[in-house]
């Protein structure tokens, strides 16, 4: 069965719901929203609210084609843990220039897991649900296909989880930018680009010079010091690509499934390896 989230973001949120959630239930919820029958949600805070279309079925006394009601409330981490997460997240430069340039690490939740907090589902306890249908289960399927529509959106913004756990992505990225590793990344990604200007030339203009002192023949060829027997070779560093990153993985000009930081990786392998032996 193909997936219905094209991100790890989308597809760990539907992994984190299927360890205390019937299966059975989540695939008719992903019928659901494949469907359309999702009409429409929102998402404000913590709280989900959305209207999805029903079926007819008349054992439940359901003649006409229904409009059920849905809300979602994700537990939020009280204020004072999330201090505690902002200082732990600060410490690690990886993490807080991953995020201050718009993307979620995928190993953020191990640093959540050290202080005992969680932003994927954890348990069941993780949400208070409510639909009008007459569906007894707790999710019916009708909030399973919110649940795959919150997928897809973690797709496009999986900032999404902090908004979830009470914590929108600005109030996020200023704390972060109020750390000393916060400062010292948001000064190289606010740096003013240098315009550009006009050339008369495509060549270097000529100038004289005067010498002052008359260089000596051997000097000349020579030069002044001895020229060392052996050359280092530099290593080899990664381009960091943040104008590339900043967009994150599905920026608006992106159409297609595949993710465009990897594309642009790929692209920047293949034409790093094809000039490596460049002089």
């Amino acid at each position: 069965m193909s997936k219905f989230s094209r991100t790890w973001w989308g597809d760990r949120f539907i992994q984190a719901l299927e360890q205390f959630t019937d299966e059975g239930r989540l695939q008719r919820g992903r019928s659901y929203a494949r469907g359309g029958k999702v009409l429409n949600f929102e998402v404000e805070k913590n709280k989900i609210n959305a209207h999805v279309q029903g079926s007819i079925n008349p054992y439940f006394g359901v003649y006409t084609v229904p409009l059920y009601n849905i809300s979602i409330e994700i537990t939020p981490i009280a204020k004072n843990r999330w201090s505690e997460a902002i200082q732990k997240l600060s410490a690690k430069a990886s993490i807080v220039s991953r995020l201050l340039i718009n993307e979620v690490p995928e190993n953020i939740e191990d640093t959540f897991a050290d202080l005992g907090l969680h932003l994927l589902p954890h348990s069941s306890k993780d949400f208070k649900t409510k639909c009008s249908c007459p569906d007894y289960a707790n999710p019916c399927k009708h909030i399973a296909g919110v649940y795959y529509l919150v997928a897809s959106q973690l797709d496009e913004n999986p900032f999404l989880l902090f908004e979830l756990r009470g914590l929108s992505k600005t109030e996020l990225q200023a704390k972060l930018a109020e750390s000393n590793l916060g400062k010292a990344l948001s000064e190289e990604l606010n740096t003013k680009e240098i315009p550009l200007e006009l050339s008369t030339s495509l060549y270097t203009k000529l100038e004289k010079q005067t010498i002052t002192q008359q260089p000596s023949v051997r000097e000349f060829w020579l030069g002044t010091k001895r020229l060392p027997q052996t050359i280092e070779v530099g290593s080899q560093r990664g381009v960091s690509a943040i104008l590339v990153k900043k967009q994150g993985d599905f920026p608006a000009f992106w159409r297609k499934d595949n993710s465009f930081i990897e594309t642009m990786e790929e692209l920047y392998q293949r034409v790093k390896t094809k000039n490596q032996n460049i002089i």
